[in-house]
């Protein structure tokens, strides 16, 4: 992950730059560029001068919301906007992790940098000098419908922001304290929201566009993974390589299909477990195993490249939407205009995490079915009974538990898949937010959906491992599958060990016999390598590259 000082114009901010400052503590500056200070500028001025006017302009000289029929004079203007975060101060649940909250505030910086929203360059550089100093605003999963934004959740910021009171709490450098408080400790003094600016601070999708790019980068680390595991348990089942012949794909040449076929290509190379049928061979067996392998393996392209066309589309919308301004209304200082629109509404990412969070469900079906043959001697090719290392100790169980821990996870990943969107309240906030995204909800369930996918991910490349040790003995007459196993899927296998703390053994398997090792520790190593980006995922770079090449 690059951690370097990340600059924001109002575009081209990415997804990983998002996650570089939000998770690794990348410093934020604002563009030099003095056309994007103009356009900020001028936008401020319009409304100062709006309100002089008595101009009628929305959630600026008029209420919000079904309440926007009253009209607001020009002596109220700034306590309309400053009482904002009061009556959006209804948060419940569980505290957001402040990685996605930095990450809310860069991407609420970034739209605000087009100059659209009416907001003075000072409280865009406030909410720079937040991320620079470790100033982080509690921010909870509960209270926005994705319709006017995220409005109760960017109000919490807001109120931090300009230290509007000390019971809005946020965390300086890993300690809590108020918001006036943090303030001092940085040398900021209160502010007030000037005309508009509260408006244009919560009406918007920031907070689950950030959450959403989070999601984003974890997901392509898991899709990555997700190919190692079944390159790894592919070799453990011996199976072939010619279902990914790009003749095969060139005639049904959707791009997810191909990069899948090539990737898998790729990991194989080399390998001395698999059938080697590239030139167009086929061979029998021997016993009852069929001349072609069955269809969780044979499908894996087909099967999966939906999962890497999404995550290309989901990425790309959460791109647009990190680059766009979000508020409402709009501000047109060159043309002298505000329009009233819906920008704020989060349907993208509302039907975006959506869809990911069925992709990863289906991501965990495909390789559960991989799992359960590897196990079962009937399917597997010759491995032993639920991949059991040492087979003359009867009484050793092997993986047969750790593949029930596998089948409670993967049905919960199958019911996140399942769309919040279609599910709203059609009478919110007085029948004004009729329609609305659930983009938020949506963002925080794609989360949590990761965070199980990371821990179902361990469980498979334990099997994956396992399996692979076993097929090494039968092929080669040892254990040690460093010396047998492809090239592209050797690093991932030296990192697991790494990760646990084993060497390997050309004469026992990983898991010899069941009291020699903990395997909810295992897990535990390899879940949080993954969650830190550590050496399991970096293993898998290349693959990653293959799939997500010019996306």
């Amino acid at each position: 992950m690059n951690n370097k000082q990340v600059t924001v114009s109002g575009e081209g901010l990415t997804i990983d730059q998002v996650v570089s400052v939000a998770r690794a503590g990348a410093k934020v500056a604002i563009t030099d560029d003095a056309q994007v200070q103009e356009r900020v500028k001028k936008s401020n001025d319009f409304i100062l001068q709006a309100v002089a006017d008595n101009k009628p302009i929305y959630g600026v000289t008029s209420g919000f919301g079904a309440m926007a029929y009253k009209a607001i004079s020009k002596e109220q203007a700034m306590e309309l906007q400053n009482n904002i975060p009061w009556f959006h101060k209804v948060g419940t649940g569980n505290r957001l992790p402040d990685a996605d909250v930095r990450a809310a505030i860069l991407v609420r910086m970034n739209s605000h940098l087009q100059g659209a929203s009416g907001i003075r360059m000072s409280m865009i550089e406030r909410m720079g000098i937040f991320l620079n100093e470790g100033v982080t605003p509690h921010v909870r999963e509960f209270a926005s419908i994705g319709a006017s934004g995220d409005l109760s959740p960017l109000s919490y910021i807001t109120a931090c922001l300009i230290g509007l009171d000390e019971s809005w709490k946020v965390d300086y450098q890993g300690k809590e304290m108020g918001a006036q408080s943090a303030l001092k400790a940085i040398g900021l003094e209160r502010e007030e929201l000037g005309p508009k600016e509260g408006l244009a601070m919560v009406n918007g999708t920031s907070v689950m566009a950030g959450i959403a790019a989070g999601v984003i980068y974890d997901t392509r680390n898991l899709l990555a993974l997700s190919f190692g595991a079944h390159a790894l348990l592919f070799q453990g089942l011996g199976a072939t390589n010619q279902s990914f012949h790009p003749f095969i794909h060139a005639r049904k040449p959707f791009g997810g299909q191909v990069a899948s076929a090539a990737a898998m290509l790729e990991l194989l190379a080399g390998s001395k477990l698999i059938c080697d049928e590239l030139e167009g061979q086929h061979e029998f067996r021997g016993g009852d195993e069929p001349i072609q392998d069955r269809y969780s393996l044979r499908c894996l392209p087909q099967y999966m490249g939906p999962a890497v066309d999404g995550l290309r589309q989901i990425a790309g919308q959460v791109e647009t939407e990190i680059n766009s301004a979000t508020d409402n209304p709009l501000v047109d200082a060159d043309a002298g205009h505000t329009y009233h629109g819906g920008n704020f509404l989060g349907q993208y990412i509302g039907v975006g995490m959506d869809q990911l969070r069925f992709h990863i469900g289906m991501l965990a079906k495909h390789l559960d079915v991989q799992i359960a043959m590897a196990v079962m001697p009937a399917f597997n090719n010759g491995l032993s009974a639920m991949l059991v290392g040492n087979t003359e100790r009867s009484i050793n169980g092997g993986l047969q538990s750790l593949q029930i821990c596998g089948n409670c996870i993967m049905p919960q990943l199958q019911f996140y898949g399942n769309a919040l969107t279609p599910h709203f309240p059609t009478h919110a906030e007085g029948f004004n937010q009729n329609i609305n995204s659930q983009g938020f909800g949506s963002a925080n369930l794609a989360r949590r959906s990761v965070e199980i996918y990371q821990q179902y991910m361990a469980i498979s490349l334990l099997f994956g491992i396992q399996a692979a040790e076993l097929r090494s003995h039968m092929e080669c007459g040892h254990y040690d599958a460093s010396q047998t196993l492809s090239a592209a899927t050797l690093p991932l296998y030296t990192a697991i060990y790494e990760v646990i703390g084993r060497d390997f053994d050309k004469d026992r398997a990983l898991i010899w016999n069941d009291y020699e090792q903990a395997m909810d520790a295992y897990i535990e190593a390899i879940t949080q390598d993954i969650q830190a980006g550590g050496k399991i995922v970096q293993a898998m770079d290349g693959v990653k590259q293959v799939l997500f090449a010019g996306s």
